[in-house]
């Protein structure tokens, strides 16, 4: 869709290239890394429009093009590799904006998420995250932070909130908020994906449950291996152990699908110990009264299905809440306490010819104070984008590029997060 707005690319730089100063710019081409600022509160906002039709632009982002830039650099712009960054400084925020403008079809690039460690259980900075990217699913050229994610309740800690799909794998199941994923035809979505998971018994009977997540005397969860070294529950419920079935092999767990396990064992207890091949179908205490009976040997049927179906996607990540749809706004977003106060943002965007990383520093008032939701939905409508999902923020909003953080961590250094949304050049085949 062409929105009729030129996203001006002077200030801009390759990953693929060199680092320099081009003679005659007035923008530098690399990102500056910029000392931290002073706490403090941020400074007021700027009065926006709160309704769901075309968001205003703040005050000093449509002061984006340079007058004195030479032709020859305006050429060097256009011609220059299918992903770019450039760090945009608004002295009237003031704001820090690190903007990361990538192909939406280059066939060279994909996208991966990064999961901390390996598991849900934990966390570590975006940068940890990717040194430990396998090298055979290709380079990671740059990242942002991902989804919200539990900061308590032990052991559940670094659980993502929404949908994760790492290489294909489910390690966290849909919620209500909206996620970002790659459909089988590489188109992008932002939208909420419902969890039809459900257990269907011997005898019949089924109930839903929830994927490595922390489970409630109410609710049913299944654990597979990713969850971390146990299920972490508390006594009073129950475990059963599940095995593939013949030659059905469940792991890793992906979506679409309806699988026969195994009753291996059953224990009254809690906190099993997850190990490679084997998943667990926990149930909490209020269940057991309604619950079938069952023993080993006895097979049951596992559902991962979703609405939209998602089967065969192998990237996902949830975020929340939409900012941009049809190239509109989507406020006023009264239902997030946070959306109209100032804050790191990290965001991601699109429309028909390019993928947009967003990330703008906060929490700095010397160097950039953050924005509300309304504000960055209006950063993104200049950008071009018909669509743009917002993702954690606050003390998370970290990118990577260059092979190094280019943003300004509002806590002084990068924050332990969940996972991370990763662009990638395919290795060579």
């Amino acid at each position: 869709m062409n929105t009729g707005k030129r996203f001006v690319r002077l200030g801009w730089t390759t990953l693929a290239g060199r680092l320099g100063i081009l003679a005659g710019l007035a923008l530098l081409i690399v990102a500056v890394r910029t000392p931290l600022g002073s706490a403090g509160k941020p400074a007021a906002a700027p009065a926006l429009s709160t309704s769901s039709g075309p968001a205003t632009v703040p005050p000093g982002l449509v002061q984006n093009t340079s007058p004195n830039a030479s032709p020859a650099a305006d050429e060097h712009a256009r011609s220059s590799k299918a992903v770019a960054y450039k760090n945009e400084k608004v002295p009237e925020g003031p704001w820090s904006i690190h903007v990361i403008k990538f192909d939406l079809h280059n066939p060279d690039y994909e996208f991966h998420t990064t999961l901390a460690n390996g598991t849900v259980q934990g966390m570590t900075p975006l940068t940890e995250q990717i040194k430990a990217f396998p090298p055979a699913l290709g380079r990671p050229i740059a990242a942002i932070n991902g989804d919200f994610y539990k900061m308590d309740s032990k052991p559940y800690i670094g659980d993502p909130q929404g949908l994760q799909l790492l290489n294909g794998e489910v390690v966290s199941g849909p919620v209500d908020n909206a996620c970002f994923w790659i459909d089988l035809a590489g188109k992008p979505h932002a939208e909420v994906v419902q969890p039809l998971f459900r257990v269907s018994w011997p005898d019949g009977s089924g109930l839903p449950f929830g994927l490595n997540e922390e489970r409630h005397p109410d609710t049913a969860v299944l654990y597979t291996p990713t969850m971390g070294p146990s299920t972490g529950t508390k006594p009073g419920g129950r475990e059963i152990v599940l095995e593939a079935f013949e030659t059905n092999a469940f792991l890793p767990l992906q979506l679409g699908l309806k699988l026969t396990a195994r009753i291996k064992e059953i224990h009254d207890a809690g906190d099993s110990p997850l190990r490679p091949g084997i998943v667990i179908l926990s149930l909490g205490p209020n269940l057991l009264v309604d619950a079938p009976t069952v023993k080993p040997g006895d097979l049951i049927q596992l559902l991962t299905k979703t609405t939209p179906d998602l089967t065969g996607c192998r990237t996902a990540i949830g975020g929340s809440p939409r900012l941009v749809i049809d190239g509109k706004s989507t406020g006023p977003w009264s239902s997030w306490r946070s959306g109209s106060v100032r804050h790191p943002r990290t965001a991601i965007g699109w429309n028909d010819d390019a993928f947009y990383f967003v990330l703008v520093d906060g929490r700095q008032p010397g160097l950039s104070v953050g924005m509300t939701f309304q504000e960055l939905a209006a950063y993104f409508i200049k950008l071009g984008c018909t669509t743009a999902l917002n993702l954690d923020g606050g003390g998370s909003a970290s990118m990577w590029a260059f092979g190094q953080t280019v943003s300004s961590p509002s806590e002084g250094q990068e924050r332990p997060i969940a996972n991370g949304l990763l662009l990638v050049k395919k290795p060579k085949r």
